[in-house]
């Protein structure tokens, strides 16, 4: 296996290359066009992340409420806090409203106060009818005032439903149909048609309109995502190039590199169509995570280009030294970056693993790339001048690598103990990580759909759906009154706790009833007795207009009730508080054994994502770092340097976690993802500097202070170059407007320049410290593979035919 990964099998590699320069450019070509064909598949996702595996128990709860009940996130909600609505001309053009909403093809259902039904009795035969509680017409102020009256004080039905607890506010709710709403079409609604319509409104009437509910908020959270990929690929090139063209003060070396890089993103969206998967928060990093890991494989390719060029001037010798000399490194530091994102495909969640595996994919393929393009582009063109290659001797370079070298010969004690205080500090900071199940808090805040839920949830306590699934274990069991009373017990229960709306359910339906047994009075708004439900019967038998309303709380058994209630966007420790509160009371309510109650929903879907995620991060990040290790076990054939390797980058992810702790930021979807990345990216600069340590030590004849010395300063350029190019490459992912991307790009960023300063001072110091035990000729005599070229070899290989 050795042999596999000589010296000799990259001088193999990089003649054929060179030899065979237009069939790789045609190849990469037509590769580059089939994966264009694939961009017709890619779409983008119209559903919530579902962090939890398909088999989980809580997403079969889910799914068995869905086959009873159907889509329960389809509700659109608008509203206007203005009194002046209840004057004649605003009053009729909200019923206007109303009405074109009504005409829209994705439109199920709209209740408005302009469309509002009332229950009434009749006689002749015995009967209980919904009709309309108004007539359209031209109305006048007292009229308006009548209707206003009338619909605070005599309708208790639609308390919460078209009108807050303090009757100040009035809302419509657009019903979505079931097929539309995890589809385009929602978007198409949302986007050129709901969208229009309301601004026109609020132009006309000069109302401010609010607008909330599920469907509409992952319609333009899913927009904003779409736009944030062009903004991702723009800021990235812009901020690589510069750092790019800053470091080699040559265009043609930037364009280069940015030409491989780009190439690179046409293929992961091509990988991204042919594997037919959804682009969501976390795969519409891909394409500027390519740009951003691509760019060091540039820069390591180029640099060794210019390097021997300035040597020995000689083209063609030195670009064939650039793919044998550097081909096993680059692979070695892709594939352990490609490791850390693989972790995710072990993962049970569905989104992680598409994640890890398009990552880990892509960052193999822009390996390739940048190995085959930038030789060949170079090949063509003629041979770097001196102005190319000033950048080889800055100075300030120089005073960097000087400094850390002072650091680990003066300074090694200092180093430790700076390295134990933050290990303490950080420990600290981890026992204050909070874990958020927040569904809305990665969303853009200064949005004004964002703005919009916040009033939601002042007037109506939350626009985001809580679903209580009731079993009765009998048919027709939800529509007797002992079940219906213990509803209605429940309902008082969760209309106490302040992070829950008042809920609707069948018991609604039931006190209404009564209320228009009494001919509307509002006082008799409450469950019938048995008594008063043996003389309401008669009228129930043939209610018209009703059994939608029956029908969307209990099934066509009726053994299922359902009790809907909106949350506030509490995090997961509240949410979890008011569960812990509940279920007792729920069981004492419905007892076990006669009756089955469960609570699901898409939010508390999310929540419990997040805290299996988090359960799950330790199992993912142990996976990257075995994989890591098993990598290095194999190349260093030694367990005392694999743990030694180890420490520098284990070390920068405690005091990332500890600062999460510190600065409250909570551990997510979006945050967990760190670590994997950092880890696998952290690792490349140990291993270069490892290849390089022990090829000086076989050069100056094993001595250790020496090697690590020489190893240091010769790594230390490339190290800050990558580094750099990465902590401003990932700091790009802080313009935007989702909270957790923000916060993603900021920690991978300071945990990538914390790593850079381990391997580049706490490594070195390691190495010298404990040379007796590990540093010595029996445990790095030889390695597995070779990372870097030895010059014998190159010379003995460039005699070869």
């Amino acid at each position: 296996m050795s042999k596999i990964f000589s010296f000799g099998f990259w001088n193999s590699i990089a003649r054929v290359i060179l030899r065979n320069r237009v069939l790789f450019i045609f190849i990469i070509i037509l590769i580059t066009a089939f994966f264009a064909t694939q961009w017709q598949n890619m779409r983008f996702s119209h559903t919530e992340a579902n962090l939890l595996p398909d088999d989980h128990e809580i997403n079969q709860v889910y799914n068995d409420f869905l086959d009873k009940f159907g889509e329960e996130g389809n509700l659109i909600v608008i509203a206007v806090k203005d009194s002046s609505l209840f004057t004649p001309e605003k009053f009729t053009a909200w019923n206007k409203l109303t009405r074109d909403l009504e005409k829209f093809r994705a439109v199920e259902n709209v209740i408005a106060i302009g469309n509002l039904k009332k229950l009434e009795k009749f006689e002749d035969p015995s009967r209980f009818e919904m009709v309309p509680f108004i007539q359209d017409k031209e109305w006048n102020s007292a009229q308006v005032r009548e209707y206003k009256d009338d619909l605070f004080n005599k309708l208790p039905f639609y308390k919460g439903l078209v009108y807050s607890e303090n009757s100040k506010t009035v809302q419509t709710a657009v019903y979505l149909k079931e097929e539309i709403v995890n589809s385009i079409e929602r978007k198409d609604f949302v986007l050129e048609e709901l969208q229009p319509l309301i601004e026109q409104f609020e132009k006309d009437t000069n109302l401010e309109v609010y607008v909330s509910g599920m469907p509409y908020i992952r319609t333009l959270n899913s927009k904003n995502i779409t736009d944030e990929i062009g903004l991702f690929i723009g800021a990235a090139l812009l901020v690589t190039s510069l750092i790019f063209f800053f470091f080699f003060r040559s265009i043609r070396a930037t364009v280069i590199a940015m030409v491989t890089v780009m190439i690179g993103v046409m293929w992961a969206f091509g990988i991204i169509g042919l594997l037919h998967f959804e682009i969501t928060v976390l795969t519409a990093l891909i394409p500027p995570l390519i740009i951003v890991i691509g760019i060091p494989n540039c820069i390591f390719l180029i640099n060794k280009y210019q390097q021997e060029i300035k040597t020995h001037g000689n083209q063609a010798k030195s670009l064939q030294r650039v793919i044998s000399k550097v081909g096993n490194a680059t692979m070695l530091t892709n594939l352990t970056t490609a490791s850390g994102f693989a972790a995710f495909i072990l993962t049970d969640s569905t989104l992680l693993k598409e994640f890890g595996m398009v990552a880990s994919i892509n960052i193999i393929a822009i390996f390739l790339l940048s190995l085959v393009i930038i030789p060949i582009i170079y090949s063509y063109m003629s041979v770097p001048k001196d102005k190319h290659l000033r950048h080889l001797n800055k100075r300030w370079i120089g005073a960097f690598t000087d400094w850390t070298e002072r650091m680990v010969r003066h300074h090694r004690l200092s180093v430790y103990v700076i390295s134990i205080i933050l290990l303490a500090a950080s420990i600290i900071g981890i026992y204050n990580i909070k874990i958020s199940g927040s569904l809305l808090e990665d969303m853009p805040q200064d949005a004004g759909f964002f703005q919009d839920i916040r009033f939601f949830e002042e007037e109506f306590n939350g626009v985001m759906p809580l679903e209580i699934l009731i079993d009765t274990k009998q048919e027709k069991g939800a529509l007797k009154l002992v079940t219906l009373k213990r509803m209605e017990s429940l309902e008082n229960l969760i209309a106490e706790v302040p992070e829950l709306s008042t809920p609707v359910s069948v018991v609604r339906l039931a006190k209404y009833t009564k209320q228009a047994y009494y001919n509307g009075n509002p006082k008799y708004f409450q469950l019938p007795t048995s008594q008063e439900q043996n003389f309401i019967a008669p009228y129930l038998k043939g209610i018209s207009g009703g059994g939608a309303i029956l029908n969307s709380y209990v099934d066509s058994t009726g053994r299922y009730a359902r009790i809907t209630t909106f949350m506030k966007d509490v995090g997961t420790e509240k949410m979890e508080r008011i569960e812990e509160n509940l279920r007792p009371q729920i069981n004492k309510i419905f007892p076990e054994e006669r009756y089955a109650v469960s609570m699901t929903g898409k939010a508390l879907i999310f929540q419990k994502g997040t805290t299996y995620l988090v359960k799950n991060l330790v199992i993912s990040l142990s996976l990257a770092i075995l994989l890591i290790g098993l990598l290095m076990a194999w190349m260093f054939r030694s367990f005392r340097m694999i743990l030694v390797s180890l420490i520098p980058n284990l070390l920068p992810l405690l005091v990332t976690a500890g600062m999460m702790g510190f600065l409250g930021i909570p551990i997510k979807p979006s945050t967990i993802l760190v670590f994997s990345i950092a880890f696998g990216i952290s690792v490349d600069d140990t291993i270069h500097f490892l290849a390089k340590y022990r090829q000086e030590l076989k050069a100056n004849n094993w001595k250790i202070k020496r090697s690590v010395y020489a190893a240091l300063k010769e790594t230390g350029v490339s190290m800050f170059y990558t580094s750099i190019v990465l902590f401003f490459g990932f700091s790009v992912f802080m313009i935007s407007s989702f909270g957790g991307t923000v916060a993603l790009g900021g920690l991978v960023s300071a945990t990538l320049l914390f790593a850079m300063l381990s391997n580049l001072i706490l490594l070195p110091s390691l190495l010298l410290s404990l040379e007796k035990s590990i540093a010595n000729k029996e445990t790095l005599k030889e390695l597995s593979i070779q990372i870097i070229a030895e010059e014998d070899d190159i010379l003995n290989e460039s005699e070869k035919p």
